[in-house]
């Protein structure tokens, strides 16, 4: 239950974090996938932001691993899978980040035309989109590793978690006051 704890903080940080450091123009700011130079952490919220979404995989990867009771055989297979998934989920939560943020921007600025919200929307449906269309693509890949009930025990787990982003992504939507 700590471990489920730490990930809700981490990801109510890991969402937060990115939508705040948006406003700032994008040449200022390090990818937050990518390697930077070396300085010391404290000055570069970005190698702070890396840090914390690599503790957060971490802890999510042993969550996945303390709830799926997988064999040695089974884990062989299904680990780079899990971290294959992962990588096409990050750029679904980043997509959805960058759209929040430039929802918040204009909702902020008081600059939202009903074009502009359209646009948003029919982003967001494409993000939804992608994500089922990665479900869908993935669990074949699973079943060929995994038997049927392992198969949908990690994707209630991935479901559970991915509730949490969603959580916390409804979050920083601006509300009227």
């Amino acid at each position: 239950m700590k471990l489920i704890a730490t990930m809700l903080f981490g990801l109510l940080a890991l969402w937060t974090v990115p939508a705040a450091a948006q406003t700032k123009p994008a040449a200022d700011k390090p990818a937050l996938d990518k390697p930077v130079a070396s300085k010391p952490a404290a000055d570069k919220p970005a190698d702070n932001m890396q840090v914390l979404r690599e503790k957060l995989q971490a802890d999510k990867k042993a969550v996945i691993a303390a709830n799926m009771n997988l064999t040695e055989a089974e884990a062989k297979s299904f680990w780079p899978l899990y971290e294959e998934y992962q990588k096409e989920l990050h750029k679904i939560n980043d997509g959805m980040a960058m759209l929040i943020v430039a929802y918040s921007k204009d909702y902020n600025a008081n600059s939202l035309t009903d074009d502009k919200a359209r646009k948003l929307l029919d982003r967001y449906f494409g993000i939804e989109e992608s994500e089922l269309k990665l479900k869908r693509a993935f669990v074949p890949k699973l079943a060929k590793v995994l038997p049927g009930r392992k198969v949908v025990r990690y994707m209630q787990l991935e479901n559970k978690v991915r509730a949490l982003v969603k959580y916390e992504i409804a979050a920083e939507v601006p509300l009227e006051p």
